[in-house]
């Protein structure tokens, strides 16, 4: 999906000529978070619905206080406040109830929102993402099924459930395959009108602060152009401005270089990128793998079957479990090995419901009654709880430790380490480390997110530089667009376009 002759223009200019003014907003990353905020940012506007019943009486009371005046108008702390739910964001549960207000008691009550759109509002910027407008959502494999509910996949004022009617298909037991969401993302880019923002095949390589003045005061006529159709106003001259480089991925396998400034920059780049490694002796040994596709691959390419030596699966979260249900599926011989106890509640099995998740009910079932000194009722598969990988040899024999010391070796065909995975930072100086709640350590979405302001999404080391998604601790599609709202909220703000 190719920018507009504008666009192409701003970003196709070489990394060594300056001369334009920056862009007042340049998203990175392409998935929910980005095409969410980028729906905002383009002039659609959420006000709340005229004789709408909100099931939360405090709520609703708010909002007849100021029915004409759009939610990115109004106090967002005022409105979130009291509000509980399934995220510790009180802005990704304000805009999800706003959105489904009783979708937690299964109820379906629509949504209490109506949206405008009012082209005078809208906030020049750019999306970049190295995949197609859904991010990580096209890397997954097409058949996995989602751990949310359908409906909760879905965007603002396009319900995922209507564009599966469309496509004359419905949900399986409420939820969605990930060849769907990725679909329906880019429909969504394209029903709204969001493609000329959209930038595809982009690797960002470096995002960092530069001075102002190293921007000549003069402006080339296509950027120009952009930000007078959209009547965007400087309020200050900022001192520092963002500088982001990178480069497009061309259809002939080449890369172009490219430079642009810009006034706020967005990270919405999810985590999907770094799988996360052990840190042990032979990890990086052929047969060892930190992706499920591989092993998909290595039974699509018969290297692997029925008669081979066990996988070996390391992990005790979904991505694991799904690992292990493809080789049941397969016959594939398995060896699990997770570090927790099997009825620990920290483990993501003992939070979902039977009902609901029948098939990581029947993972969690294997991993209690299949220990290795009896003899369970699942063929193929070994569970090993409270184990961890001393190694990984070069004969394919990895050595495995219990929490009493004792070790055992088993041979196997191959390795899978789905243990979780880290966000690729490496563009920004000290990959991030300094932006994080603890900026001694890595930023991860689970335990050390990029420290924001809870209302407005922007760091709270970094002015102008702002978090969305699993960055700022937001790890589902159904809460991410909270954050995309306060971030929307806070340029407008910026901005000057908010009515008084």
């Amino acid at each position: 999906m190719l920018p507009d002759r504008k666009m192409y223009a701003l970003l196709t200019r070489p990394q060594n000529k300056s001369g334009l003014e920056p862009l007042p907003v340049v998203i990175v990353g392409n998935g929910p978070s980005g095409i969410c905020l980028s729906y905002l940012l383009s002039g659609y506007t959420p006000y709340f619905k005229r004789d709408s019943l909100h099931p939360h009486p405090i709520l609703q009371k708010k909002l007849e206080e100021a029915r004409d005046i759009s939610i990115l108008d109004q106090d967002l702390e005022y409105l979130s406040e009291g509000l509980e739910g399934r995220s510790h964001s009180p802005v990704a549960l304000l805009f999800d109830t706003l959105q489904r207000p009783d979708t937690d008691f299964g109820g379906t009550a629509e949504s209490v929102l109506t949206w405008w759109h009012e082209t005078g509002r809208a906030i020049p910027h750019v999306v970049l993402g190295r995949n197609a407008p859904g991010g990580a959502w096209h890397s997954i494999e097409g058949s996995m099924v989602t751990l949310s509910r359908g409906e909760w996949m879905g965007l603002p004022d396009l319900p995922f459930k209507d564009w599966l009617k469309q496509k004359k298909r419905g949900l399986r037991n409420n939820r969605a395959t990930a060849e769907d969401i990725a679909q329906y993302y880019q429909h969504y880019v394209v029903k709204k009108g969001l493609q000329k923002n959209f930038r595809c095949s982009t690797v960002v390589t470096s995002v960092r602060k530069v001075s102002a003045d190293s921007i000549s005061n003069h402006t080339q006529e296509d950027q120009k152009q952009n930000s007078d159709d959209s009547l965007w106003n400087f309020n200050e001259k900022s001192t520092e401005v963002f500088q982001v480089d990178g480069f497009f991925k061309t259809i002939k396998g080449g890369k172009e270089p490219f430079s642009i400034y810009a006034e706020n920059v967005v990270l919405a780049t999810g985590t999907y990128d770094s799988p996360t490694w052990l840190g042990i002796k032979g990890e990086n040994l052929s047969y060892v793998h930190h992706q499920l596709s591989a092993l998909e691959e290595a039974v699509k390419n018969n290297s692997i079957g029925i008669m081979s030596d066990p996988v070996l699966i390391v992990g005790a979260g979904l991505t694991a479990a799904d690992a292990i249900l493809f080789a049941h599926h397969c016959n594939i011989p398995v060896i699990h090995v997770f570090r927790r106890k099997v009825s620990d509640p920290g483990l993501i099995f003992n939070q979902l419901p039977k009902m609901l998740y029948p098939e990581y009910h029947k993972v969690h079932q294997m991993m209690k009654e299949q220990s290795a000194p009896c003899a369970g009722p699942y063929e193929c598969y070994v569970s090993l709880p409270e184990h961890h990988v001393l190694s990984f040899g070069k004969d394919k024999k990895c050595i495995f430790q219990d929490k009493n010391g004792h070790q055992k070796v088993y041979k196997i065909s191959m390795a899978l380490v789905l243990t979780g995975s880290n966000p690729n930072l490496s563009f920004l100086p000290n990959n991030g480390i300094d932006l994080a709640v603890n900026s001694s350590q890595p930023v991860n979405p689970k335990r050390n997110p990029i420290d924001v302001d809870p209302f407005t999404y922007e760091s709270t080391q970094e002015k102008g530089l702002y978090a969305l998604g699993p960055l700022a601790g937001d790890n589902f599609v159904r809460f991410v667009q909270g954050g995309a709202l306060a971030v929307a909220s806070s340029l407008l703000k910026k901005a000057n376009k908010n009515p008084p």
